[in-house]
């Protein structure tokens, strides 16, 4: 279903996700460098996935299922972004890009999940 997206989400996704798999391959090899890497490995790269599901649904309704699940794991990923932080494994200058691109990938569902709640009635 056309969704009206602009066609740079998918590449802007997929960007994210490999953001997301280059952080983990350069964290340090400590069990919670690790441990927290592996979560923000999973939460980040999903989001692209979710899309591209929610860009086929046959429904608004399916639609807004799979896009408020990469909004669910884009949350994810801000948390555990932030915990690198405070757990003082990253500095936060290093993931000041990644977490502004978390945040406007948050709003931008956000707005698309808006809109078609409003289209549909809901």
């Amino acid at each position: 279903m056309d969704t009206g997206q602009p066609q740079d989400l998918r590449t802007r996704t997929s960007d994210f996700a490999l953001r997301i798999v280059r952080l983990y391959a350069s964290l340090p090899k400590t069990t919670e460098a690790q441990v927290i890497g592996k979560q923000v490995l999973r939460s980040g790269t999903s989001v692209g996935a979710h899309y591209r599901e929610g860009h086929r649904a046959k429904s608004d309704p399916d639609i807004i299922n799979k896009f408020e699940t990469a909004l669910q794991e884009l949350d994810e990923t801000d948390y555990w972004l932030e915990l690198l932080v405070k757990a003082d494994i990253v500095p936060a200058p290093k993931l000041e890009t990644l977490r502004k691109e978390t945040n406007e990938l948050l709003a931008i569902f956000t707005t698309i999940v808006t809109k078609i709640r409003k289209r549909i009635g809901r």
